[in-house]
C-alpha cells in the first residue's frame, strides 16, 4: 500500500471520549499492517443417540457456517525522539498510546479509536479501522546516560469495535424509516428525529419529495443521517 511520505496515520479517540481530541499523528508511518478476521466452519454434529456419520465418500466433511469475529489491525509503531535535545524522553509520545489502554472514569471504559491513514482512501479500503486497543506491546531500545529512553518500538493491536446505539441507528427500521401519519408534516418529523425541524430538507432530498406539504398517509420514508 502506497502512502504519501506527508500522510500521517492519525489514531483518533471517539467521542464521548475526552482524550486527544485533535487525534494522535504518529512519528513515523508504518512500513506495513496487518488485518485478521476470524470466520468459523464447523463440522456438523450428530442428534442425540445418532451414531456419528462419516463421509468416505468426500474429500473432506461438509462444514455448518458459525458466524464471523471481529477484524483485528496489527500496527508496528516505530518512535525516535533522539533529534530533540538532551531532555527529550520517548515515553511522552508513546504513553498518548498507552493512555488508549486505560479506563477513563467518565466512560467506566478505555475509548474506541478511528485509525485513519491516507485522505481519500478508496471504497472497501482497511481504513478508516474503528476499534479499542486490545493488545500493547512497548519495547525500548535506546537509552541516554540518564537512564531516559528515545526510541521505542511499539505493536499496537487493535479489534474492531461496532457502537451498539450507532450500529441500531444505521441498521434498525424504527430508526431509518418513518411511517407518514396524519398530521405529520416534513419540519415536524425532523424535529423528532434530527431535533432540528430545519434539517426537513434532508429528509425531501432523500425521498425525492417535490411538494415537503403534502405527504401522503402511510407512506414510509427514508431518514437519512443528518449532515
Amino acid at each position: 500500500m502506497e502512502v504519501s511520505q506527508l500522510e500521517k496515520l492519525k489514531i483518533t479517540p471517539l467521542s464521548p471520549s475526552s482524550l486527544s481530541p485533535g487525534g494522535i499523528e504518529v512519528l513515523f508511518n508504518p512500513n506495513s499492517y496487518s488485518i485478521s478476521k476470524p470466520v468459523t466452519w464447523t463440522q456438523p454434529q450428530p442428534a442425540a443417540g445418532a451414531a456419528r456419520q462419516t463421509y468416505r465418500d468426500l474429500d473432506a466433511p461438509p462444514l455448518v457456517f458459525g458466524g464471523g469475529g471481529a477484524r483485528t489491525l496489527t500496527l508496528q509503531l516505530f518512535f525516535d525522539v533522539t533529534e530533540n535535545g538532551p531532555d527529550a524522553d520517548v515515553r511522552k509520545e508513546t504513553n498518548k498510546i498507552v493512555a488508549l489502554t486505560r479506563i477513563e472514569r467518565d466512560q467506566g471504559r478505555p475509548p474506541a479509536c478511528e485509525v485513519s491513514w491516507g485522505a481519500a482512501p478508496p471504497s472497501g479500503s482497511d481504513f478508516p479501522f474503528c476499534g479499542v486497543v486490545s493488545g500493547l506491546t512497548q519495547n525500548f531500545v535506546l537509552f541516554r546516560g540518564s537512564g531516559k529512553p528515545v526510541r521505542a518500538n511499539l505493536t499496537v493491536v487493535f479489534t474492531e469495535y461496532i457502537d451498539p446505539v450507532q450500529d441500531k441507528r444505521e441498521t434498525d427500521p424504527d430508526l431509518t424509516t418513518y411511517l407518514v401519519k396524519r398530521g405529520d408534516t416534513l419540519s415536524a418529523i425532523a424535529a423528532k428525529l434530527y431535533r432540528d425541524p430545519g434539517l426537513w430538507r434532508q429528509i425531501a432530498a432523500a425521498n425525492d419529495i417535490d411538494d415537503p406539504r403534502r405527504l401522503p398517509i402511510g407512506v414510509r420514508l427514508a431518514i437519512p443521517k443528518p449532515s
